[in-house]
């Protein structure tokens, strides 16, 4: 149930030269949500990351950006969960993903973790545990077979609007739906979202 989601967490790495690349949309989606519903992201060096606590459609949630490197995400998530008592079942995750194109987003619960680092560490400092929920925000496979650098690259100036309306037309909204209607509705939104 979207009551459970007490944790919104999104990836992507700390620092200038990675901001707004392909594999900081998660924390791109974290920020719009952070500024919508006015909840202050400041360091927690306890939680390894920028967190806050603040009312999304009149649930009690916590926002969290791990500073620490994508591969090392799930240390910020097991300190903030273990010290709050919250669930593995009580997680969303913002993610880039690379089997969907740009202008798809898809929720889903659980599952495999399709080489993603950061999905890989928490589900790791968690235990094994991989039942959290995550938002997988589409950013396209790259043409020349080079992962690496194309999520670590910023996406070109179209790319980059498209990715932009996608954030706040489905993503946003996608978690509005989550706190408002349910998980069930809210999902039929996102996975039915295609931008125009």
């Amino acid at each position: 149930m979207a009551e459970n989601i007490k944790l919104i967490v999104g990836l992507g790495n700390v620092g200038d030269k990675y901001a707004h690349t392909r594999h900081n949309i998660g924390y791109d989606l974290l920020e719009k949500i952070a500024s919508k519903y006015k909840i202050n992201l400041s360091p927690e060096t306890k939680f390894f990351g920028l967190t806050g606590r603040g009312n999304i459609e009149g649930h009690d949630v916590r926002l969290l950006f791990p500073t620490t490197f994508m591969n090392e995400s799930g240390k910020a998530v097991a300190a903030l969960c273990n010290f709050y008592k919250i669930n593995v079942d009580e997680i969303l995750v913002l993610h880039d993903e690379l089997d969907l194109n740009v202008g798809q987003l898809k929720l889903k619960f659980g599952g495999g973790l399709a080489g993603h680092n950061g999905l890989r560490s928490i589900t790791s400092c968690m235990g094994g545990n991989q039942n959290f929920y995550r938002l997988r925000i589409g950013i396209g496979k790259p043409a020349n077979k080079d992962v690496i650098g194309f999520v670590l690259n910023k996406p070109p100036k179209e790319e980059f609007n498209a990715l932009e309306d996608t954030l706040i037309l489905g993503g946003l909204s996608g978690v509005e739906h989550i706190f408002k209607q349910g998980i069930s509705k809210a999902t039929t939104f996102i996975n039915g979202f295609k931008l125009d």
